[in-house]
């Protein structure tokens, strides 16, 4: 690492569930050149789960406990902040739902949002938990973004995903899709597009152009294939133009995503979860990322679950975790909110 990047308070990275992919991408991702010229890494987890993913992925590092974040290891050792449970968690069997994995996993997290909480560290990167783990484990608010909201308190909250040439804020994330319809109304999105707008100026993008994707297809064909388009998303984009917000809409999902990637907007405002999670996903799954809006504290994150079908090989792909990484780092920096 550059002098520039060891002068930079740390960034955490969680390990995710133990049993999990999550350790493996980590593992990969401290070996990164790409990682470690922009970021000062240290694990949040346990060294044996660490020091396992070394050994499934083969990278030649070695995982070294630290007492404080901001603990050098060694030239060849990679620190862990060691938080919660964190002994016997190697000798779980990969791949499999546990609640002692769930819990650890859960504690790694919490561990690292009090961190950025009380200023010791610039943001935070979190590997993938697993959510029927952390329910066994006793914990309702099984995503990180919920968890880290009951933790701080926040009054509202969002889900990004972002890739190369795309970003996507989504009105909600975990409904299902007959609930998450409901609440399309002309206040949730105006709150939605105001806690958009406001992140990207907090980010060094003062005033960012939204585009709002339709709910119906068509965009509701003024009515005829429903009327959310007419009686709450278009007053909603109206209301924030009175507000001096850049917000385009409604605009048919099917339309909105390709004219982003073209450079119309900044970034999409997507009705439910697959309406932007598809269409990044599609659009460079590899390197996309997810970023929480709304939180005190910098949160990115991969943009996959725990693989437990693969987990223990040591082949699964570290470029989202890489990605989540240069993100975190670069916005804490003030160089914008963008995967490059």
């Amino acid at each position: 690492m550059s002098p520039a990047v060891n002068d930079r308070p740390p960034n955490p990275v969680t390990l995710g569930a133990p049993a999990g992919i999550g350790p493996e991408v980590a593992a990969k991702a401290f070996a990164d050149p790409q990682a470690r010229a922009v970021a000062r890494l240290v694990a949040v987890g346990a060294a044996d789960v660490l020091d396992r993913a070394l050994s499934l992925t083969g990278v030649p590092l070695r995982a070294q406990a630290v007492a404080h974040p901001a603990d050098a290891a060694g030239a060849d050792a990679i620190p862990v902040l060691e938080a919660g449970a964190s002994s016997g968690l190697a000798s779980l069997p990969m791949g499999e739902l546990s609640a002692e994995a769930g819990g650890a996993s859960v504690e790694w997290a919490l561990a690292a949002a009090r961190l950025a909480l009380e200023g010791s560290v610039d943001a935070i990167v979190t590997a993938p938990i697993n959510k029927e783990a952390a329910h066994l484990a006793g914990y309702e608010d099984v995503g990180h973004m919920e968890l880290f909201q009951s933790l701080t308190g926040a009054p509202q909250v969002a889900t990004m995903l972002l890739t190369h040439g795309l970003r996507a804020v989504h009105l909600t994330t975990h409904r299902s899709l007959r609930v998450a319809c409901d609440y399309v109304t002309r206040d949730n999105v105006l709150a939605k597009l105001r806690l958009t707008h406001d992140f990207f100026a907090a980010h060094g993008q003062p005033s960012p152009r939204i585009g709002v994707a339709a709910l119906n297809p068509h965009g509701g064909e003024g009515g005829l294939l429903g009327s959310e388009e007419v009686e709450h998303i278009a007053p909603a984009v109206e209301d924030a133009w009175r507000e001096g917000i850049d917000a385009i809409g409604p605009v048919p999902a099917d339309s909105v995503f390709t004219q982003a990637i073209g450079g119309r907007y900044d970034v999409v405002l997507a009705m439910y979860h697959d309406q932007g999670h598809v269409a990044v996903k599609v659009h460079g799954w590899e390197d996309s990322v997810t970023v929480n809006l709304g939180l005190p504290f910098l949160r990115a994150s991969v943009d996959h679950g725990t693989a437990f079908d693969i987990a223990g090989k040591g082949v699964a792909d570290a470029r989202s975790m890489v990605s989540a990484i240069r993100v975190a780092a670069r916005a804490a920096s003030g160089q914008g909110v963008e995967v490059v």
